[in-house]
């Protein structure tokens, strides 16, 4: 569901897209950092599509978690025209917010702006019924509490992120990261999220679906990380790579592989390298004018008519729609 919005977005490109922060005193500053750091810091060798501000209830004064205050010049009314509002964590999940606050974030979701919780923040879509029916995400150490919060939603305490196009909720602090950049490669493509993390210096892209921490340390689950087997693999998408490959190059056999992928990263092998081979087609769309058929080679899929049955099941739209949408001038 997190892409059936996509060519919408992509429409607005052209349009200054308003990232409004909802803080709550006290306020956890990495969370807020982060989302500060993706959507409202500029860069040079990037196009700025965000307008970024922070909101509380009061103006003034709003006191952190790091023995500091930081002056916050809106209040809830801006988020009456907010595009997209990210609640960067709420330090007393138990507590409840404020009636003006709760009814503020409704509004806003009933007027269609998108909604993103980073951690403890899904809390407060609990208490404003915005997770009822839905998949959410939250800090494993807070799953149980979230879902005695939110008992008509479906807390999900493994996974990263969860992303269900207007609602989108994340695990703790640094999984954050993982979620915002999900949101801008919705917004502006793969490529220039990709960008933006090279920046960051992070990973471009951990999938939604992997797990928070591995359920062994990697001695205990048959070797080193994955991680050089993986770098391998992403070097040579065009090679007719499968399972049997990544289990040869790690010196496992394919049971164990997976049984070690399922540890790490929360999927298989498989779909890790469809994943890949999918968000490699993804930035040639946008980057090149390559024809499908060349670019379903180069990724390893083969062939147009796989290539586009492929995208189609992952990011919801057709390559031809996907390109007209996303495709980088120049």
């Amino acid at each position: 569901m997190a892409d059936d919005h996509e060519g919408d977005r992509a429409r607005d490109r052209t349009r200054t897209h308003r990232v409004v922060a909802l803080v709550m005193p006290p306020q956890a500053t990495f969370e807020l950092s982060l989302a500060a750091e993706i959507f409202g810091v500029p860069r040079s060798n990037l196009p700025v599509p965000y307008d970024f501000r922070v909101c509380a209830e009061h103006t003034g004064a709003v006191p952190t978690l790091a023995g500091y205050d930081m002056h916050v010049a809106h209040g809830l009314e801006a988020l009456t025209d907010a595009d997209t509002v990210i609640i960067p964590g709420k330090h007393r999940p138990a507590e409840p917010a404020s009636p003006a606050v709760v009814d503020a974030l409704r509004a806003a979701h009933r007027r269609g702006a998108r909604i993103a919780a980073i951690c403890s923040g899904a809390f407060l879509l609990a208490e404003a019924g915005l997770l009822d029916g839905r998949r959410a995400a939250t800090h494993w150490r807070h799953a149980a509490g979230l879902a005695l919060a939110a008992p008509a939603a479906e807390v999900d305490a493994d996974v990263l992120y969860v992303d269900d196009g207007d609602i989108a909720t994340s695990a703790g602090s640094a999984a954050g990261i993982d979620l915002c950049l999900s949101l801008v490669r919705r917004d502006q493509g793969a490529a220039y999220a990709a960008q933006v993390a090279r920046n960051m210096v992070v990973p471009p892209q951990r999938e939604g679906g992997q797990l928070q921490y591995a359920d062994r340390p990697p001695q205990e689950t048959g070797g080193e990380s994955l991680a050089p087997v993986l770098e391998w693999a992403e070097a040579r998408l065009a090679e007719p790579i499968g399972v049997p490959e990544l289990a040869g190059r790690a010196g496992l056999s394919p049971r164990t592989l997976a049984r070690r992928f399922e540890a790490e990263l929360g999927t298989t092998p498989g779909r890790w390298l469809l994943a890949r081979r999918v968000a490699a087609a993804r930035a040639l769309l946008e980057e090149t004018d390559l024809p499908v058929e060349s670019i379903a080679t180069r990724v390893g899929l083969h062939s147009a008519v796989n290539l586009r049955r492929r995208f189609q099941q992952a990011v919801r739209t057709t390559p031809g729609a996907y390109r007209r949408a996303f495709r980088t001038e120049g």
